[in-house]
This record gives structure tokens, sequence and C-alpha cells, in this order.
């Protein structure tokens, strides 16, 4: 198995109002880059304007990460916002060089605690009749209120939509169902396609992602030209060009509370690694809408955030572990996580760790 199976990469995301610190720790390499788009890209579609990227732990970096950097930078000045990389490793810095291209602010660096500070007094709190802030609003600096929890907890479902978009394939989009003051609506969703998929199971009544939230359990219409169920929304589908659906419940204290939606315009696009890849972004979206209290803060949101990053890296390392140890394809090892974990009785993210640290013992790691 290579180190970077193993090495993994970790993020700590932070947010105050429109603005964003990213660490990231870690390789990234063409394998990781897409799970670091999906994080900067779900970051931006949270609102963020101003982000920056702390690139000190970067361990390595190749030209697919860098290409995400240049693309989510061109992104943001687009729509008046920028990206701005501090204090980057030397890893980072000597790929910079080798980019002459490169356009991107590198920042030598700045703390995360004052650049958020600094945001808060910024964007928050009235202005008087000069457009000049307020002298009592400045004064309270980092001592405002954050943001509230629907608009925080949101945020952290667009992140898990945004990796699933990025980490399950062959899915063209991806939508959070939701059931909010007595109806339900869509919270999150890569994009304005996806929203207008899910109005059409709203408005008439009936389709997968309904139907999982209703029923608590997971829907996959592979082929919806075959599917004989919902006679009002499968027209529909068809003619925006969907034609694989998974729908799969997101459950809060053992009573479905909406729904994780992937669409695809490939007919039997999900086999069983996105099925069971599925399965763990609605388990992370659960945990977020289960553990979410109702004067919760951005730093409570953004730590258990980071807490169903972390997992996901864990189980990620376990299923290189029992790809080498059992000579299984990544397929083949997901399910046999899976299946071992169910049969335990205990959550995938638990067994995966002991997986960890048991090939960590095997290599004389403590």
């Amino acid at each position: 198995m290579s180190d970077n199976v193993l090495d993994g990469l970790n993020f700590e995301v932070d947010t105050v109002g429109d603005r964003a610190v990213v660490a990231v720790d870690g390789a990234l390499d063409a394998h990781s880059a897409v799970l670091f788009a999906g994080v900067l890209d779900a970051v931006i579609d949270a609102g963020c304007r101003g982000l920056v990227v702390d690139g000190g732990g970067v361990t390595s970096i190749d030209e697919a990460a860098l290409g995400v950097l240049a693309r989510v930078s061109q992104r943001l000045s687009e729509s008046g916002g920028l990206l701005t990389l501090r204090s980057p490793s030397e890893h980072v810095r000597r790929a910079l060089e080798m980019d002459r291209g490169s356009e991107l602010v590198v920042d030598a660096g700045v703390s995360k605690d004052s650049e958020l500070q600094t945001a808060d007094v910024q964007d928050d709190g009235p202005r008087s009749g000069d457009g000049s802030r307020e002298p009592d609003m400045a004064a309270r600096g980092a001592n405002v209120r954050p943001r509230s929890s629907t608009a925080t907890v949101d945020a952290a479902l667009r992140l898990v939509t945004a990796l699933a978009e990025t980490t399950v394939e062959n899915a063209d989009g991806v939508s959070v169902t939701l059931e909010r003051h007595g109806r339900v609506m869509t919270v999150a969703a890569s994009d304005d396609a996806v929203k207008e998929m899910d109005a059409h199971q709203y408005d008439t009544g009936e389709g997968p992602c309904l139907a999982a939230k209703a029923e608590g359990r997971w829907f996959y219409i592979e082929s919806l030209a075959d599917e004989t169920r919902w006679p009002n929304f499968v027209p529909l589908a068809l003619e925006q060009g969907i034609h694989s659906i998974l729908s799969s419940p997101l459950m809060t204290k053992e009573r479905p509370q909406g729904a994780l939606n992937i669409y695809s315009s490939t007919e039997r696009a999900f086999g069983t690694r996105q099925q069971e890849l599925a399965a763990l972004f609605a388990e992370q979206a659960s945990e977020i809408l289960t553990t979410a209290e109702p004067d919760q803060t951005d730093e409570e949101v953004n730590k258990r955030l980071a807490s169903a990053l972390a997992a996901r890296q864990v189980i990620h390392q376990a299923q290189g572990v029992i790809m080498e140890r059992q000579g299984l394809t990544a397929e083949a090892a997901v399910g046999a996580l899976h299946r071992a974990a169910r049969a335990e009785g205990r959550t995938v993210a638990d067994y995966a760790t002991e997986v960890v640290i048991s090939f960590g013992r095997i290599d004389g790691q403590p």
C-alpha cells in the first residue's frame, strides 16, 4: 500500500460572516484534490467571499491541487471575492515557483484568529450616516454573536452535499431535503437543476426523496425509464435527462427528517461502492441534524463537521488496509468494511478506527 493511502488529508474549517479559513494538513495529490475541491466549493456555496487557505501543513502538492486553487480563485474573483494562500509550506512554495503562470495571492502569515476577528468587525453591525462603523459595534469585535443555528447547519449540509457530488462516481447532482415548519424543502443543493428536480417531487407529492423521508429507508431507482411508481414525477425527471436516483433517509432519533438525494444522467449509475458512500454521507448529514441545538454556534458546528471529515478519512484508511490484507478491490473493501461493522453492531467509523490501529500495531507504530 502506498504511503498516500494512509497519510490521509485533514481539514479544519472556521467561518465568521462571509470569511472563512480552511487549514489543510497532509498530501494534496490527484486523489485528494477531489475532496479538496469539494471542501472549497462548499465553503463558497455557503456564502463565503473571503477565503484563506492555510497551507502550512501541506506535505506535498501536485498539478491537480494547484489547478483546484486556480479554479477556486477565479470563481471567487468573478463574484468579487478573494482567495489567499497563507503560510505555504516549503512544498507549496516550490510548486508555486515552478508554476510560473500562477496568480494566487500569497500571504506570509496572518493568524487564523486575527483573520476571523477582523472579518467579524468588518462584516457585522450597523453603520452611521456617513457610512463609517458605529464605535460601539467596532469595539465589540470578536464578541459579536455568530450566525444562527439554522444558517450554520445548512452550511454544514452544503459541505456534505458538495463532498458527495465530488466523491460519488456518476453523481451529476446532490441535494438535501428536510422537513421544516411543517413542510419539506431543499436546504442544500449542488445546482439549480437539482433544486428543480426536488421541486418536481414536492409539487407532485411523489418521488424517491419523499418516499425515503416518509418510510425511513433508501430508494435506488436504477432506470427511470423502467420505473412504474410515481407516474407524475418520472416524466418530468426524464425530460430533464435524469435516469438514476439514489435517495437515502436522514434520521434523527430514529425518525426520518429528510433525505440525501443523488441524481445521475446515466442509467444504473450507482454500484455497491457508490451506494455505500451515499449511506456514509447520509449518516454524516443525520449526525449534523441530530446534534444541532437551537443556540448552536458556528464554532460548534465547525467542530462537528471536522469530526465528520475525520471519520471519512479513517474509513478511507481502513479501506486501504482491507484492500492490502485481503487482496480486494476498492469496491469490495468498502462492502467488507460495512458488513463487518454491521455484524458487530458498531458504527462504520468505530470499526474502521480499530482496523487502522491494528494495522499500525502490525507495523510497530504506536
